[in-house]
């Protein structure tokens, strides 16, 4: 791979440790696939957050490189393990939210805003069409790669703070324009009337396409809410984090659909459903917000919840990013939501926190939510937001 002088400077070491560090991963990444040179980026998104997955091991990597990193682009972290501020009232052991705030500490030595959201995009990091960033979070990949135009690989935490010390990545992947054209042609006939609708479309996609990128067509109207759902869904169960909506999606229109062709339909949503779902009828655990909620499902929670209890046997988490949550306070949405029981999780959500063992069955909008529940041993209801404020008003799933 070539490299420039001024790489070949930070790869001996002139600029400290850190930089050494990151450009000997990015030059290791680039040779295993190929890459000719490193490009310029303009934002990078860090997954790796929660200590819940890095453990004491990536809380010394992280201290190392805070000794003298400091990220040379705008760069924002994905969620943590816990809220930060207000992490006893969603049950998280003090122990853990020591070692947490540790690892946030680390981070903010690197000059990495502390934003802990998995849709940076609505909180500030948003990259422009045809722009090179690297990015790690999968839906939040997939969103900048598709709905955006921009040009990301699905980055480890390592090499995307690799990126942000550096400024630039690897030109491999889905930065070029070859690898980002479609393989597979999917029409979809179903009718998508709900949310939750939009997840279990991305299940279908996901599992028919798998390690492919699809050009959708049959879709008329979808909102960014239905968009962010589909985006974490169909990475989550299978395609590459990138999709052509046609459209809908800036890139549709450089393409032509592929031969070979899938056909959604109805029966397909409801096989969805029938996967996702277990069977199970009491909720104990309600949570909203799979990638983090935006300040228009936090105002529908707030209408569907006015003059409404949560169950007292059911835990009721909105996830949502710091600024979401602000903004709600401003509106009076939270006022509302925490009248009736729930609880605003920000910084965090149900991927990442140690939720194994806490709660025997969830209800969620969101199909990427249902998955990473069932690897913390939980049962998995997924369905309408009016579905899951009912669960957790009555406790049951109806």
């Amino acid at each position: 791979m070539y490299l420039t002088k001024n790489e070949e400077r930070m790869l001996d070491g002139e600029e400290g440790y850190a930089v050494k560090k990151s450009m000997e991963i990015l030059v290791a990444l680039g040779n295993i696939y190929g890459a000719e040179k490193l490009v310029k980026i303009g934002s990078v998104q860090v997954a790796g957050v929660s200590y819940h997955n890095l453990g004491d091991a990536g809380l010394e990597y992280l201290n190392e490189l805070a000794k003298d990193g400091k990220v040379k682009v705008l760069t924002t972290l994905n969620p943590a393990g816990m809220d930060l501020e207000n992490w006893r009232k969603l049950g998280i052991d003090e122990e853990f939210a020591r070692k947490q705030n540790l690892v946030i500490d680390a981070f903010r030595k690197m000059g990495i805003i502390i934003s802990c959201t998995c849709t940076p995009y609505l909180i500030g990091n948003l990259p422009i069409y045809g722009e090179h960033i690297a990015w790690s979070e999968s839906s939040a990949v997939t969103f900048a790669n598709s709905v955006i135009g921009a040009k990301t690989n699905r980055e480890g935490g390592p090499s995307a703070l690799a990126a942000a010390f550096v400024g630039k990545t690897p030109c491999y992947g889905l930065h070029l324009d070859t690898n980002r054209a479609p393989d597979t042609h999917v029409e979809v006939t179903a009718k998508l009337t709900t949310f939750s609708d939009w997840g279990a479309l991305g299940y279908c996609v996901g599992k028919q396409v798998q390690n492919k990128i699809p050009y959708i067509t049959g879709i008329n109207d979808v909102s960014l809410d239905e968009l962010k759902s589909f985006c974490a869904s169909v990475v989550t169960f299978g395609s590459k984090p990138l999709f052509h909506m046609k459209g809908i999606t800036p890139e549709s229109e450089k393409h032509q659909p592929p031969k070979e062709k899938i056909v959604i339909d109805d029966s397909d949503i409801r096989e969805a459903y029938e996967a996702i779902n277990d069977d199970t009828e009491d909720i104990d655990f309600v949570c909203i917000g799979c990638p983090h909620a935006s300040i228009k499902e936090i105002a529908e929670i707030a209408n569907l919840l006015k003059n409404r209890k949560i169950s007292p046997n059911t835990e009721f988490w909105v996830a949502t990013s710091r600024p979401m949550k602000q903004l709600a306070d401003k509106r009076g949405y939270t006022r509302i939501i925490e009248e009736a029981g729930g609880k605003f999780a920000c910084d965090t959500c149900m991927a990442v926190a140690p939720l194994k063992g806490r709660f025997r069955t969830v209800a969620t909008t969101s199909a990427k939510g249902c998955y990473y529940s069932r690897h913390n041993n939980m049962l998995t209801k997924m369905g309408s937001l009016e579905e899951c404020i009912n669960a957790g008003v009555s406790g049951k799933w109806s």
